[in-house]
């Protein structure tokens, strides 16, 4: 790619010259060249300037190759990032460190747990709310971290973490019973990477517009430039035998739901449903702000589809993502390689910026910065975007040092590739 820039610009200079240089001009150069001295001493500062130039070139060709598509270089910040979220130096710093390391997107966690990370009175009305994450100084947490991403070039997403998830003490669980879906046992809880959680019921009307509102309230609310649902945007297949859903399925098929919960039909007709909820919800966010990024960061679509009811090929092919992220949080690389490398992945880059899920570490769980770097590099040989699963995580739970650790990120990204904003 670089060698057929250099080719290109050398092209374009060459006709330049052709085009704008009688014969006349070349032979009055000539007669300056032979007596001019002081020309002919310069000459070897011009060829070094000129090869130099051409270095340059070359090594920006990655960047001009990525702007059509925009690569993605992001991180979360999650709850666990909010030592850092709640400080407004450290945001600052946060966001220094990343621009230096040329990351161009952040993904701060906005829905988690039933709560909110920002003063809601969608919230509020529906009294779920009985606090509200503020800063150390009382500030506004989320306009905070917009602000200083865009004070230094970086992209800044809403993520709405838990999707239709929530814990079940939580008060929009005990609160609202009504809205939550269950198995065909009648357990209402199942097992997650954030503990035990219920699922509220996705193809509820007030679940609906609990969610949409909220989603609809930061688009109005603040200058973020993406809103991204994740896999708990989604249903995990063993729900979905709640008297409503019941009631719903029943009238509209004449029968009832299968008792085997992977029944194909029964498996499709609930990812459509939760597909035309995410088409209502892509038109809503559009109507009110067209130009904001509609994100989506599932699983592998075979996963996402068979096991979670979310049928994000689907969502892609009818246009309603803007940005896809496919988590594949996989220690052994030979498993990561074969889940980047699916088709769906390729058909995504196509259309749209497209990125892979890359864990940094967990508290109980470090990575190195070797796997790190060898699942990076993996995805740029594909042309992929990486987003880092999260941001203290990239610096802590790891024997190596800060240094190194440090070291290794700013390795990955030697050049920058900046989204551009559309306002």
């Amino acid at each position: 790619m670089a060698s057929k820039l250099h080719c290109k610009i050398w092209q374009w200079c060459v006709a330049l010259i052709h085009t704008s240089l009688k014969p006349v001009r070349f032979m009055f150069l000539s007669q300056v060249w032979r007596r001019n001295i002081q020309l002919r001493r310069l000459f070897p500062i011009l060829a070094i300037i000129s090869f130099v130039t051409v270095l340059l070139v070359s090594n920006f060709t990655p960047v001009l190759a990525q702007l059509p598509r925009q690569e993605i270089r992001g991180v979360w910040l999650t709850n666990n990032d909010f030592n850092i979220l709640r400080d407004r130096r450290k945001v600052q710093e946060t966001m220094n460190r990343l621009q230096e390391m040329n990351f161009n997107t952040v993904y701060p966690v906005v829905w988690n747990s039933g709560y909110v990370m920002y003063p809601s009175a969608v919230a509020q009305r529906a009294g779920i709310q009985p606090f509200v994450f503020r800063g150390s100084d009382g500030h506004d947490i989320l306009a905070d971290v917009v602000n200083q991403a865009h004070r230094r070039g970086l992209l800044a997403n809403a993520w709405f973490e838990f999707g239709f998830m929530a814990p079940p003490t939580s008060e929009l669980a005990v609160n609202h019973p009504e809205w939550l879906t269950q198995k065909r046992n009648g357990g209402k809880t199942s097992m997650s990477a954030a503990g035990e959680v219920v699922w509220l019921n996705p193809f509820h009307p007030q679940v609906q517009k609990l969610i949409s509102d909220l989603v609809l309230e930061i688009v109005s609310n603040y200058d973020v430039d993406g809103i991204q649902f994740d896999d708990h945007m989604s249903l995990p297949h063993e729900f979905g035998y709640d008297r409503y859903t019941i009631a719903l399925y029943t009238q509209e098929t004449k029968k009832s739901p299968p008792t085997n919960p992977q029944d194909p039909s029964w498996l499709r007709w609930r990812a459509d449903k939760i597909t035309a909820f995410m088409t209502q919800l892509h038109q809503a966010v559009k109507a009110r702000k067209p130009n904001v990024i509609f994100s989506v960061s599932p699983n592998y679509y075979d996963f996402a589809y068979k096991f979670q009811l979310q049928d994000w090929l689907t969502w892609l092919r009818q246009g309603l993502i803007d940005e896809l992220i496919v988590q594949v949080y996989r220690p052994d690389l030979q498993s990561f390689v074969a889940n980047i490398s699916r088709p769906e992945i390729q058909e995504a880059q196509k259309t749209i910026p497209t990125a892979i899920g890359v864990m940094t570490g967990l508290r109980n769980n470090p990575v190195s910065i070797q796997q790190i770097k060898s699942q990076v590099r993996a995805t740029q040989q594909r042309g992929l975007g990486v987003a880092f699963f999260y941001y203290s995580s990239m610096w802590n739970y790891s024997s190596e040092s800060l240094d190194e650790r440090q070291a290794g990120f700013q390795a990955l990204f030697p050049y920058p590739a900046l989204r551009a904003r559309v306002d």
